[in-house]
């Protein structure tokens, strides 16, 4: 358990670092991270404040699997780790399906920049994370 914990909590923690970044005005990543349509205008335009609530939100998962791993000493309602068990992994497991069109394994504009990215890299990782979240709710 500590080692799924502990991998969910470092992956959430840099993703969160790259969202944080973003807000700054940092260009890592940003434009291989919006989904595009086939003309190559972006589908999403956020600001900085929409980075920061995302980056906020997985920072706060990356302390939520630290927690379940024990490495913070704080002590939360048992029903805490029961909804965010579920909840956390079903949001990664959705984006990984996707809705169809722009986003997750089951897409049809499959020739954008982001298209190859979200095949290659983020569609497996949100597939990843959702597994790796339900293997910590089912044996621990």
């Amino acid at each position: 358990m500590l080692i799924l914990a502990l991998l969910l909590s470092i992956i959430f923690l840099i993703l969160s670092l790259i969202h944080i970044n973003w807000v700054f005005g940092g260009t890592f990543g940003f434009d291989a991270s919006l989904p595009t349509n086939e003309e190559g205008q972006r589908m999403l335009n956020p600001k900085p404040i929409d980075s920061a609530i995302v980056g906020l939100g997985l920072l706060l998962f990356s302390v939520f699997y630290f927690l379940k791993a024990n490495l913070i000493d704080i002590t939360l309602s048992s029903w805490v780790f029961t909804y965010f068990g579920w909840i956390i992994p079903s949001i990664f497991l959705l984006r990984a399906i996707g809705e169809f069109k722009y986003l997750g394994f089951f897409k049809t504009v499959k020739s954008t920049a982001f298209a190859r990215y979200d095949t290659r890299l983020y569609a497996p990782l949100c597939l990843c994370i959702a597994l790796l979240g339900y293997m910590l709710k089912f044996w621990y």
